[in-house]
């Protein structure tokens, strides 16, 4: 990757990435920081926290990627998803409902 001569915020890299995504034909998704009725910013999630900013699908491809400003790190929570992610052997799509609990048990239970 080229250096840029003026360091790039993650938001600007971020709207870059999905601009271009979006160009290509993948479908994208972040899920952004919203102001909670304190007054804070906060991503809402239920979970763990530290997944990655982005994920990107196109044609059979999915991509899962953190994105940084250069010289800053991912906390120890995105380097756990990350390090899960790229060890991936299985992956599966599609919907659950509540009939499919006994399928959903033998998958979790593998």
């Amino acid at each position: 990757m080229r250096a840029s001569a003026v360091p790039t915020p993650e938001a600007t890299l971020q709207t870059q990435v999905i601009d271009l995504a979006h160009l290509q034909g993948w479908l994208a998704h972040h899920t952004r920081p919203a102001m909670n009725l304190r007054g804070e910013y906060s991503t809402p999630i239920q979970g763990d926290p530290g997944f990655p900013d982005l994920v990107l699908v196109r044609a059979g491809h999915l991509i899962i990627r953190e994105l940084k400003a250069e010289g800053r790190r991912p906390s120890a929570e995105q380097r756990l998803w990350l390090e899960a992610l790229e060890d991936i052997k299985y992956f599966e799509a599609g919907i659950w409902r509540p009939s499919d609990w006994p399928y959903i048990e033998r998958i979790l239970r593998r």
